[in-house]
């Protein structure tokens, strides 16, 4: 490693701690530069305040849904046969679909039908006789663990798409164990708005009423009493569990004005598949009630005048702005595969992350002026060369953060002050190594050469297994250790920046400018 800088090269590094420092200016500054980048550091919740959700999913509904639907497929495909049934029961508990043949002699000729069924997954379900002439289709353990991860996976990322639709800057959803997401909001103190909004389904379908009079207090198999949307009474309306029309051709939905009543609606759009069944129904029913049902609650149950082909609706019930923008966004949004429950919830006040942030600046400010008196009295100048580069390095890391508009935490404070402690450690190694050439009896600038180039080796090194450690903590942490990993992994990266180029180029600098007879180490 030659002791020699070039014009360029000097350009370089110096214009890279410049450009940090630009970065680093918005954290300070209250108002947007037009010059400058205008990227902050985004505080994490136990700095900022806010609030936390611990949320469960209802796997029990999600196999109740997937048995409902199997059920379904199970009538039509029997109907299509030509082949009857009698006493259809769902049972949730054993993950089973039972009934009964209409004869016994079709039993054979149902079995084989059923098993010709086609299936979601490989071996989702068995068809078996049971006792008493009972056929049963019963869900394997497997398949409906798969449903459940996909569940959870499908409902961090809706419940990430809604969250954003709020204007919450830089929440924190993550997975908890097989059935819990964790939802961290920084800078929110009342949570109510969000949990109604990760606490509703928002499942939408279309499907007839039940015209028949006498199904309204005892409904058949295949027909349920579902309670109206916007009544505060027990008021239902015998609804087909049939779905005519799924909420999932949903393409868009808005909050709007209603032309007629002037209250507040949500327009909604359907795709090409969703439009083309909504005609055929509409056109095969007229005359008939066609209900709106959202997370099993009748929102609207028109009178089907004539056939609908646009694809465009527009849902009434009572709305008012809010109601219906919130709505609207979860529909856009996409309904959960299961219901969401609150499990726990906290609010962490504005006060004690200000005190988080105090406590934590001071022991980062204590840390930094320790580490720069120990190195101007141990290697005077050279050390505050060091102390020099170190300043860098925390400005490195604060532009970095602010480039990428990471989130600080606590942990995250803790990896920036053991960070410095590392990069002390780099340029001890160095200036050691100098020390060493020198009483060795080596020119000046051949003790900087060879101490350089001995240390380098040793701290890129050290430094790489660090920096591996530290990106598995952040490729597979969670919560405060990937907070605590990623400062580390960028503190690394500057380090090796600081200590080996502007430490470097300072020392250069000041020998070519002086030519002194020995070295202030």
């Amino acid at each position: 490693m030659r002791m020699y800088y070039s014009r360029l090269k000097m350009a370089l590094v110096l214009g890279v701690c410049l450009a940090g420092l630009l970065l680093c200016l918005p954290n300070g500054l209250r108002k947007p530069v037009p010059s400058i980048p205008w990227r902050q550091v985004h505080l994490g919740l136990d700095l900022r305040g806010g609030s936390y959700l611990l949320m469960q999913i209802d796997l029990k509904s999600l196999t109740h849904d997937r048995l409902q639907a199997l059920a379904d497929n199970m009538r039509s495909t029997l109907l299509q046969a030509q082949l009857g049934y009698r006493n259809i029961t769902v049972d949730t508990d054993k993950s089973a679909v039972t009934f009964t043949p209409r004869v016994p002699s079709e039993t054979e000729a149902d079995l084989a039908v059923l098993r010709k069924m086609p299936q979601a997954a490989p071996h989702e379900f068995t068809v078996t006789a049971g006792p008493n002439g009972t056929i049963a289709l019963t869900l394997s353990p497997e398949a409906m663990e798969a449903r459940a991860r996909s569940a959870i996976a499908q409902s961090i990322e809706i419940v990430r798409r809604r969250i954003d639709g709020t204007g919450a800057i830089d929440p924190e959803i993550t997975r908890q164990g097989d059935d819990r997401i964790v939802v961290e909001l920084p800078g929110i103190s009342d949570p109510e708005r969000i949990k109604n909004l990760l606490g509703t389904t928002a499942k939408m379908t279309f499907r007839l009423v039940d015209a028949n009079p006498m199904h309204a207090s005892a409904p058949p198999p295949g027909v349920t009493l579902l309670p109206m949307y916007d009544s505060n009474d027990s008021t239902t309306l015998p609804v087909y569990d049939h779905v005519d029309v799924d909420g999932t051709s949903l393409t868009n939905a808005a909050a709007t004005i209603d032309s007629d009543s002037g209250g507040w609606a949500v327009a909604f759009s359907l795709d090409s598949t969703g439009a083309h069944a909504f005609s055929d129904i509409t056109r095969a029913h007229v005359g008939e009630r066609f209900a709106i049902v959202l997370d099993n609650k009748v929102v609207e149950a028109a009178v089907i005048r004539g056939p609908i082909t646009g694809g465009n609706g527009q849902i009434t019930g009572g709305f008012n702005k809010d109601s219906a923008t919130n709505l609207a966004l979860m529909l856009n949004a996409g309904a959960l595969p299961a219901p969401l429950t609150v499990v726990e919830q906290r609010t962490i006040g504005p006060s004690l992350g200000a005190a988080s942030i105090r406590a934590g600046m001071f022991s980062l400010a204590t840390g930094f002026v320790l580490v720069i008196v120990f190195m101007a009295l141990f290697y005077g100048r050279f050390g505050w060369y060091a102390n020099i580069a170190l300043l860098a390095n925390l400005v490195l890391m604060m532009a970095i953060l602010s480039l990428f508009e990471a989130t600080l935490t606590l942990p995250g404070m803790a990896g920036m002050l053991l960070t410095l402690g590392m990069a002390v450690d780099a340029n001890i190694l160095i200036n050691e190594r100098i020390r060493e050439e020198v009483a060795r009896g080596r020119s000046p600038l051949n003790a900087m050469q060879v101490g350089f180039e001995r240390a380098t080796s040793t701290i890129v090194d050290s430094n790489a297994t660090a920096l591996l450690a530290h990106v598995m903590l952040f490729v597979f942490g969670t919560g405060p250790v990937k907070g605590f990993a990623l400062t580390i992994t960028i503190g690394i990266v500057t380090t090796l920046f600081t200590t080996l180029f502007l430490s470097r180029l300072l020392m250069v600098r000041w020998y070519a400018l002086t030519r002194p007879a020995s070295l202030p180490v």
